[in-house]
């Protein structure tokens, strides 16, 4: 389901959030979409169940997850409004953009360097 790239400098547990989140997003994994347990996703990556648990923990406090006890891990329907919140932010972005007179190109610029800042604390 995943795969890890132990020669990037992302955290393993940071490369786990990343790949669920945008497996979400894209539509992927749908809403009610059950994930595999932590220790079963630990195992298969031959990761640290503690990795995984923060990845875990990181896309349920984003809203993208829910643990429902016994019943598992699954995406949660919060998910499909942080899909609809980021559109409506790009909507906006791109209103911004045409407005100050910027073209497509450096308003993808602004944002790669803007989303590798927040993944990866360096610019892109």
């Amino acid at each position: 389901m995943i795969t890890i790239d132990p020669e990037s400098p992302v955290p393993p547990f940071e490369q786990v959030r990343a790949e669920f989140a945008r497996r979400i997003a894209n539509r992927e994994l749908a809403v009610g979409a059950r994930l595999p347990t932590v220790r079963a996703l630990a195992a298969d990556l031959g990761l640290a169940v503690n990795t995984i648990a923060r990845a875990y923990r990181e896309l349920e406090e984003a809203g993208l997850i829910e643990t429902r006890g016994r019943a598992g891990t699954v995406v949660s329907a919060a998910g499909e409004r942080s899909r609809e919140r980021a559109l409506r932010a790009a909507r906006s972005y791109a209103l911004t953009v045409r407005e100050v007179g910027l073209t497509a190109e450096e308003a993808g610029e602004i944002v790669r360097a803007a989303l590798a800042d927040q993944y990866h604390g360096e610019p892109a």
